[in-house]
């Protein structure tokens, strides 16, 4: 019997044994023991005599703060636990040393907790030692706290019957405290906490919700570092394996599809193609909090040569969106603008690329400009002059063609004469972009994307879409037309947004890959994580703005579906795109904490959608994980307003996914459809290799046999350039002139390649029946109408082969070849790749799943 699962049946047992001898009642003790920074939450524990204190966990943490950035805050200091006349819990705490709010919970059993709420008492100082009194005659809550402002404390009180709305903060007396904390001794450590009377069962229940989560988190630790042990003595698995044609189903034929976030430099100095970095000369350096001093305006450019200087002016700009340009005040010929890209400039001998600049003269009547690409030894790869320029903005092209392949060429833009120049959008494409687009996507990176046959692409990504406080969310607005008048901002991840790889190239991507393009835009609040602007989510667009806010919600439907007669179907047709890209699906949230500021700003987007737009398949979300209070919250609001679908999110280890593989199994098919949008396996150390993505594969052949309610699926993140990676792990590494797919990429790429409308019930009996091994072996059987092709899919995360007879007798399959495709290796293996080759097959057939495998074979009958 495996170790963990031992564990929790002694436990279990224990438990049951003793209740002849438990108590009918005892104490419990909450408090919070300041441990990892304040993070540790509500700690709970217990005493039948007020002296001897069990700590229950230790130090697991019951409830924990969501106010604030992740690293910085999510704080919780002097929890006051109370439980009210309906028998309901209610926990209030100080969130920080410094701001003006407390924070409030309630539960009815210490352990599921409704949404947080933030009221904001006072206008200076903070709010400490939070005490609350019930007035049973009025039913009203008398809320008191200290006030440290200024080197002066000052007690404060205010009240509610709802913990939703608050009298007016008046000054209060040590009289108005009841000062009911108390000093015990947990585990040799003095604690401070609220002392309160439960019955033992109600505590019995905590300590099993303890257990409960301690032996899930051993389920989540498995990985297969405990496999020579834990399979010593496995050798080869025999496997009947049968399908039941008469038992199929519908399923999702969407069910593969990609998420793409501007995170890693996804985008510029990534997909999107421009070579030229900060070409507007917008850095600054709020992009990077002011982190790094060179992230300015000049970032990525210097100038070579004397007698001249390089300055920075926004007086005439070319628009009032990029106000920022370069002047250069040329005494002598010669000085040049130089360039050095996103860590160079990669060319390629033979290839032809694209220039452009915006010009005008400041001093001297027309003159031109010579531009030129050189190598880290100066030598000339390529060069070509432009037409002339005067005394108004003009944009200026070139094309120039290198003789030389390197991978750190630099731009020079060279004036011709001495003279004042000003220049702006200095831009460098190579010619052969993905599908040859105008302002395009990166090649090899933009096929690698499509070769994975997505069915959709989710865009512009997560916490880039609701941003970093309510000024820094993400307005597709002003990422369409001409590229001059976009709005470039600072990305949440910090560093720079040019807008180039706006929502026009998104949508002509999707497009260009036949993928259904989803959009996901802020519900009215910034990102839960945010670290300005209110503490993460807690402050939401005022009430005053979201009837603006809404008509931009609603201008999106009308710009990728409008005719080209409306406003902005106009502003689409004017970009190159005259016909309506048809959009059928609109993500409004991301991650969100479920809240009161949260939910009044979804429901109202939602239902003006919903009411113009009735067509439109709106995604909700349900928080940032798949258990907790927004899951919880936000399942039960999708469920409320009947929206169509939400989006789920998680990131766990192997473990999680080899022992969840009923996860959907047990889904209200009633209820909303599920986009799992976000999820992966990760490992200590964060590698994307075999084990992981077998895994991950293991994974989706219980999605797919779900897939009549789990609609979508996306790996995330996508992409990553090596040396800028803030998150790992990726599907897709890559540098200025190279990709490197990952293992899970080609999971990915397998299922995408091989997807099907139509699910084969199967079973699986194998001579080995231990949980151990049976969750270990997985089957997915689907059928694609398009082809008529029926395909299987195997996967063995074991260290031994497992021996299969396959039974396909309930179709019509003559003796012929069929693709088989196997990805396997080492479990810390990150290099594998799939290899194909041709399978015999018949109604009946033997194939051999090799140790640490995924296998898909496709026939054609």
């Amino acid at each position: 019997m495996k170790p963990y699962i031992l564990t929790f049946v002694l436990l279990l047992f224990t438990s049951i044994t003793l209740k002849a001898n438990e108590p009918d009642s005892a104490y419990v003790f909450s408090y919070t023991s300041g441990n990892n920074r304040n993070t540790a939450g509500l700690n709970l524990a217990w005493s039948i005599d007020r002296e001897n204190w069990h700590a229950i966990g230790p130090e697991f943490r019951f409830l924990a703060s969501d106010f604030g950035t992740w690293g910085g805050q999510k704080k919780m200091f002097d929890p006051f636990l109370f439980q009210d006349d309906d028998s309901l819990w209610h926990c209030l705490w100080t969130l920080n040393e410094d701001v003006q709010q407390f924070a409030h919970a309630a539960s009815t059993d210490l352990y599921n907790w409704k949404r947080q709420s933030y009221p904001k008492v006072v206008e200076e100082g903070n709010v400490t030692n939070i005490e609350v009194a019930f007035d049973e005659q009025n039913k009203v809550y008398t809320i008191t706290w200290i006030n440290e402002n200024k080197g002066l404390e000052t007690i404060f009180k205010t009240t509610t019957n709802d913990f939703k709305t608050y009298s007016v903060t008046e000054e209060a007396t040590e009289a108005d405290r009841l000062n009911l904390r108390k000093t015990v001794r947990i585990d040799g450590e003095v604690q401070t906490g609220v002392i309160n009377k439960l019955s033992w069962n109600e505590i019995d229940a905590l300590i099993k919700w303890n257990e409960w989560n301690r032996f899930h988190q051993q389920q989540r630790a498995d990985n297969t570092s405990l496999d020579a042990e834990r399979f010593m003595d496995l050798e080869t698995v025999k496997a009947e394996i049968a399908v039941f044609p008469e038992k199929s189903k519908a399923i999702s034929d969407m069910l593969i599809g990609i998420f793409f976030e501007d995170i890693n430099y996804a985008a510029d100095g990534g997909l999107y193609a421009e070579l030229i970095q900060n070409r507007g000369f917008e850095y600054q350096l709020s992009d990077r909090k002011g982190n790094d001093p060179t992230w300015t305006a000049k970032k990525a450019w210097s100038l070579s040569g004397e007698e001249a200087s390089f300055s920075i002016d926004t007086v005439a700009p070319i628009h009032t969106n990029n106000k920022h340009f370069a002047v250069l005040d040329i005494e002598k010929p010669g000085v040049a603008l130089v360039n050095d890209g996103f860590n160079g400039i990669a060319v390629e001998k033979g290839e032809k690329y694209n220039f452009s600049v915006f010009a005008r003269m400041l001093d001297g009547v027309k003159s031109n400009l010579l531009v030129r690409l050189v190598d880290g030894n100066g030598e000339v790869l390529a060069e070509a002059k432009t037409k002339a320029f005067s005394s108004d903005w003009k944009k200026l092209e070139a094309q120039l063609t290198a003789t030389k392949t390197t991978a750190k060429a630099k731009l020079q833009v060279i004036p011709q004469d001495a003279e004042k120049v000003a220049l702006d959008m200095i831009s460098l494409f190579p010619e052969n972009t993905f599908m040859n687009r105008k302002n395009g996507l990166r090649a090899d990176l933009a096929q690698a994307i499509a070769d994975m046959k997505p069915r959709f692409v989710r865009f512009p990504g997560g916490c880039v879409a609701h941003g970093d406080g309510l000024e820094n969310i993400y307005r597709w607005n002003n990422t369409v037309g001409p590229l001059e008048a976009r709005v470039p901002q600072r990305n949440i991840w910090n560093y720079h947004q040019s807008a180039g790889l706006g929502y026009f190239e998104y949508f002509q991507f999707c497009e260009d890959i036949d993928a259904e393009p989803i959009p996901v835009l802020a519900a009215g609040v910034p990102c839960q994580n945010s670290s300005c602007g209110g503490h993460g989510q807690q402050g939401g667009i005022p009430m005053c703005d979201m009837g603006d806010y809404i008509q931009e919600v609603l201008d999106l439907i009308e710009w990728a579906n409008g005719d080209k007669s409306t406003k902005w179907g106009k502003v689409r047709a004017e970009a190159g795109h005259p016909e309506p890209f048809n959009l059928k699906y609109l993500g409004i949230g991301n991650e969100d904490l479920i809240t009161d500021v949260f939910e009044e700003r979804f429901t109202m987007i939602y239902d003006a959608v919903r009411e113009k737009y009735p067509e439109i398949t709106v995604i909700g979300t349900v928080g940032p994980f798949y258990t907790g209070t927004d899951y919880v919250e936000g399942w039960e609001l999708a469920t409320k307003l009947e929206v169509p679908m939400v989006d789920e999110h998680y990131y766990q280890p192997p473990g999680w996914f080899i022992h969840n593989q009923d996860f959907y199994d047990r889904y209200d098919r009633s209820k909303s459809k599920v986009y799992l949008g976000e999820y992966a396996a990760h490992l200590p150390g964060r590698p994307n290799n075999i084990e992981t993505a077998l895994s991950e594969a293991l994974y989706m052949t219980s999605v797919e046999r779900n897939a009549d309610v789990v609609t979508m699926t996306s790996y995330a993140p996508l992409l990553a350039k090596e040396g800028f990676t803030q998150w790992t792990p990726d599907l897709i590494y890559f540098n200025n002139t190279e990709i490197h797919p990952t293992v899970g990429y080609y999971v990915q790429k397998l299922y995408g390649n091989n997807a099907g409308d139509s699910y084969i019930p199967s079973e699986i009996k194998l001579s080995d029946n231990s949980e151990d091994v049976k969750k270990r072996v997985a089957i997915s059987v689907v059928e694609d109408s398009k082809t008529n092709d029926l395909i299987v899919k195997l996967v063995n995360l074991l260290p031994a082969e497992v021996d299969a007879s396959v039974d396909l007798s309930g179709f019509d399959i003559a003796d012929s070849e069929a693709v088989l495709s196997v990805l396997k290796g080492k479990p810390d293996s990150k290099t594998a790749k799939p290899e194909d080759s041709k399978i015999s097959v018949s109604e009946k057939f033997d194939y051999s799943l090799p140790a640490y495998s995924f296998s898909v074979i496709r026939i054609n009958p």
